[in-house]
């Protein structure tokens, strides 16, 4: 039996992860294009069916900023729609209204909530 190289299986799981004009990468990396608020149910519903992490990227304004000592919650995009929460270890000054891009692990939480953690926000 050959063995595949791990190359080959790298650009298999890419190719079938991600669109590449949409907002989700493999690992961590950053897309090119990131979602908005008003694409971001869109994509959420057609995110990548895999066991393989993910990462999503987002631009917009935030809507709130919460610290509890040890992890800061920045919130993204109006409910009714779907709301993004990023999850990391500090606000770096960022307050309500800041246009930011966050990018992160992606975990869909029901119709309406999606978190990125680990998280990056960044102006």
């Amino acid at each position: 039996m050959t063995a595949i190289p791990l190359s080959v299986v790298s650009n298999l799981h890419a190719e079938n992860c991600c669109d590449p004009k949409g907002p989700f990468t493999l690992g961590e990396e950053y897309p090119e294009t990131p979602a908005t608020c008003e694409t971001i149910k869109y994509w959420a519903d057609r995110a990548p069916r895999t066991e393989d992490r993910i990462s999503l990227g987002i631009e917009g304004k935030l809507k709130a900023v919460k610290f509890d000592g040890t992890l800061a919650y920045l919130l993204m995009c109006e409910s009714p729609g779907v709301q993004v929460v990023c999850v990391t270890y500090s606000t770096n000054g960022l307050g309500p209204g800041d246009v930011v891009l966050f990018a992160g692990g992606y975990r869909r939480v029901g119709e309406r909530q999606i978190i990125l953690d680990p998280c990056l926000a960044s102006r």
